[in-house]
């Protein structure tokens, strides 16, 4: 099982039903599912099987792309599927255990952090009230630390590594009150003893099914969120090794993608159906095979369908394109592109195993994306190991260079995190890092460690209070965050000089500037979401 997202109350659109949301079989609504066929029904004993979403992003609530994927192989073989996201979903912990009542087990998709939270408190839950049923638990995390994830009392079934089709065969078994031997790529407990199969190998990202879109309740998203959007992958991996990067713990660097016909049909598929305004296409890095990128911008023009959608890229090779391509680009649709520009210092770009970026193609992309059309977003990295005063004034003077030239352009600044199944990470010990040594130790890991062992105390104040100065230094709002009011635009506008001249010379002592800003906030605060693991990570910097 893969990762993100969120859902809520009818997930079969036009399914009104006073308390049913279960879907027996694919609803046939695309040519995706016109060949489904179903598995002989037992209606002697449960076959249904239901998944909960934690929460990770009540401001960025859309469908949750892996259980969706997972969901199809059961759809097909017959099985009901039930989706509980606890962000829009009212008192989601007793419907998940109420659901559970006639189900054969409970599966859970989650990434390190915040999720963690809320999978711990229904998975104790429902092994309490039905010791019997299992609880099984995919996605990110549980695929980069397996042993521990098993190792809690409360779980019962690890899934690494994609899920789509292990994840039948474990329901298959359980129905049949079989053991979980020999199905590739589980983890489970036998005699007390935790026992993991051989890996499955990866599927190409073409042999994979379609996900099941139609679950998901847009219009529950669109309240939640305030747009109307999903997320779509076209290809998986990334053919480089970022030191950072979780990647390759789970994927291996083997990039591979679907052609650019089947990405047309689909996307203009989902954004009919749905009437979506936005896609993100999550892939780790979309522009790996330019002929690829320049084939699905041809066929989107030529379908005439109408929409946005972003992309993530490295700078190297977004530069390599010409302004050419990317304004073909832009008339299919591509609205944003974000890259990792990570750091000013070519020192730490080495240490980040990023030799293949130079510094001087982010300075190209921003050129050529700004010519086209197409707003630049970059991520900035803060306090990687080795990373000292002179780089982080580098990496500012970059991110000031780069906002004057190009006011267009968008900054995410983040302090560093080491996640398992990063290259990095195998250092942990040797930097420092206190390692969680249970599950339930990741759940505050996140926010946690944005204070470092070599960033602690005034260092790290000192960073935090920088970041501060990079996001009101320049008069813009980034795409997808509220808009300003008026007392915003004033006091941003007033203390937006200042912030520019601090952040040239380096000064944060007494930042007044920031408690101004504070107060304008708190004046007009919107309430705050349960969950923003954005707000954790990463805020703009907007040019």
């Amino acid at each position: 099982m893969e990762q993100q997202a969120e859902c809520q109350d009818n997930f079969v659109p036009g399914l009104n039903s006073a308390g049913s949301n279960l879907v027996s079989s694919p609803v046939p609504t695309s040519h995706q599912f016109a060949n489904t066929t179903h598995g002989a029904c037992n209606l002697s004993r449960p076959r249904k099987v239901v998944f909960f979403f934690p929460a990770f992003s009540s401001q960025e609530a859309t469908a949750p792309l892996g259980i969706l994927a997972v969901a199809t192989p059961l759809l097909r073989a017959g099985y009901k599927v039930r989706l509980i996201d606890s962000t829009i979903t009212p008192n989601f912990h007793q419907r998940a255990l109420e659901e559970l009542d006639d189900a054969l087990c409970i599966a859970i998709s989650l990434v390190t952090g915040p999720m963690i939270r809320e999978t711990v408190q229904i998975a104790r839950a429902a092994k309490k009230r039905y010791p019997n049923k299992p609880v099984i638990l995919g996605g990110w995390h549980p695929s980069l630390l397996p042993d521990q994830t098993l190792a809690a009392e409360y779980v019962d079934i690890v899934v690494k590594g994609q899920g789509e089709d292990a994840m039948l065969e474990i329901v298959q078994r359980i129905e049949a009150g079989a053991s979980m031997q020999g199905v590739a790529g589980v983890g489970y407990k036998e005699d007390g003893r935790l026992v993991f199969n051989a890996p499955r190998a990866l599927k190409p990202i073409r042999e994979m099914p379609p996900k099941a879109y139609h679950l998901a309740d847009f219009d529950a998203y669109e309240r939640v969120c305030g747009r109307r959007w999903a997320m779509y992958t076209s290809s998986l991996a990334c053919p480089y090794s970022c030191a950072y990067c979780t990647n390759e713990g789970v994927y291996g660097r083997k990039w591979n993608a679907l052609e650019p016909e089947q990405v047309v049909e689909e996307t203009t598929d989902l954004v009919r159906r749905f009437g979506l305004q936005l896609l993100w296409i999550v892939d780790d890095n979309f522009l790996v095979d330019r002929e690829r990128a320049v084939g699905i911008a041809e066929g989107l023009v030529r379908t005439g369908v109408r929409f946005d959608w972003s992309i993530q890229a490295s700078t190297n090779l977004v530069a390599r394109f010409s302004v050419e391509e990317l304004k073909l680009l832009r008339r299919a649709g591509l609205s944003q592109v974000s890259q990792g520009a990570d750091s000013g210092s070519p020192k730490v770009m080495h240490l980040m195993n990023k030799d293949f970026q130079k510094i001087e193609t982010i300075y190209t992309a921003a050129d050529k994306l700004t010519q086209a059309g197409i707003r630049p977003s970059f991520n900035m990295i803060f306090g990687f190991p080795g990373e000292g005063e002179s780089e982080r004034r580098e990496s500012v003077a970059l991110i000031m260079d780069v906002c004057r030239r190009y006011p267009g352009a968008e900054f995410w600044t983040n302090i560093f995190t080491p996640y398992p199944g990063s290259p990095i990470m195998q250092r942990a010990f040797e930097l420092g890092i206190d390692v969680p040594k249970t599950l339930e130790g990741w759940v505050d890991y996140f926010p946690r460690y944005t204070v470092l062992p070599w960033l602690a105390g005034r260092k790290h104040r000192e960073v935090q209070t920088m970041r501060e100065y990079l996001r009101i230094a320049f008069d813009r709002v980034p795409i997808g965050v509220q808009r300003k009011n008026r007392i915003q635009r004033i006091v941003h506008g007033m203390i937006g000089v200042p912030a520019r001249w601090r952040l040239d010379r380096g000064i944060y002592s007494l930042p007044f500037e920031l408690w101004l800003k504070d107060l304008a906030n708190r004046m007009v605060q919107p309430p705050k979401p349960k969950v923003d693991a954005h707000q954790l990570e990463a805020e703009a910097v907007t040019c």
